[in-house]
């Protein structure tokens, strides 16, 4: 390979900022899912709920294709690449999955929650959003390479997908859908 191949490559490789223990830039980077972090080191992931003013909440079906948790549903979400805050992640994320802008959305910032994997290699923090926002089932534009389908769903429909083991991190956010 040459070097010039090398550096396109890297070029198209998405980064995420390494955090410490206390959730604080290192300064250094990562590869995208690359898990081959120190026990002190960790990315920061973001979950993005989307509540219409009817109470409703907007939930995606993973596609079958997806290597872990192939259709279980889930809220929009995924790693805050380097040099981006999570605020920033939030509004990238719900708008490359679902077609929605939540810039001026009421809402925001809910909290966070840490999990360790050193046998993994895989620490990350999850910063947990919630906004409202008034929209139509026409407004929604799904990326078909990250979700097959979509519902809106009432907190106890929510729930039950929960209990049933099928909504992706249901145990870790499950206050985001209380009142």
């Amino acid at each position: 390979m040459t070097s010039k191949f090398l550096m396109i490559k890297v070029a198209e490789m998405e980064l995420w900022d390494i955090y410490d223990s206390n959730k604080q830039k290192t300064g250094r980077t990562m590869v995208r899912n690359d898990w081959r972090m120190g026990p002190d080191e960790f990315h920061l992931t973001v979950l993005g709920v989307i509540m219409r003013p009817d109470g409703k909440f907007l939930i995606t079906q993973r596609v079958l294709t997806k290597s872990w948790a192939p259709g279980h549903w889930e809220v929009s979400g995924g790693g805050v690449q380097a040099g981006e805050d999570s605020h920033e992640a939030v509004l990238r994320e719900i708008r490359e999955e679902t077609g929605l802008d939540v810039a001026q959305a009421e809402g925001g910032y809910m909290f966070s929650y840490q999990r360790i994997n050193p046998e993994e290699g895989d620490n990350y923090f999850v910063d947990i959003y919630r906004f409202v926002l008034d929209f139509e089932e026409k407004d929604i534009k799904l990326q078909t390479r990250e979700a097959m389908g979509y519902k809106l769903a009432t907190r106890e429909e929510i729930a039950a997908l929960g209990e049933q083991g099928v909504f992706l991190h249901y145990s870790s956010i499950k206050q985001v859908f209380e009142k």
